[in-house]
């Protein structure tokens, strides 16, 4: 099993920046892909951003040119580098990371760190 553990989260004003991490603990096995999700108050979970093991992204079209998404393999720790936030990025983020193990993938969830954004 794999826990993981957001951090860096908080209170921003418009035109700031964040940096989220996400720490991965107690696997086994290699996490295969790793991604970011959102949900704001009354908003379905939306995806931000992914990366798999070898370094490949994708951006939503509404985060795209402000943030970026990395990872340290050795380490299973998922960044989230944050420009430009606007308040409309105003929403709990969920790390999510995936693994493969012969015929099931196992799917992980973090518990979400907020990020607000102020006007």
């Amino acid at each position: 099993q794999v826990q993981l553990v957001e951090s860096g989260g908080g209170l921003v004003q418009a035109g700031g920046s964040l940096r989220l991490s996400c720490a991965a603990a107690g696997t086994r096995f290699s996490i295969n892909d790793m991604a970011w999700y959102r949900q704001a108050p009354g908003k379905q979970r939306e995806l931000v951003a992914t990366i798999t093991s070898a370094g490949w992204t994708n951006y939503a079209g509404s985060v795209k040119g402000r943030f970026t998404i990395s990872r340290d393999n050795a380490k299973n720790t998922l960044y989230l580098q944050m420009n430009s936030l606007k308040p409309e990025d105003t929403a709990v983020y969920y790390c999510n990371a995936r693994s493969f193990l012969g015929t099931t993938w196992y799917d992980y969830w973090g518990q979400g760190t907020q990020v607000t954004v102020s006007s």
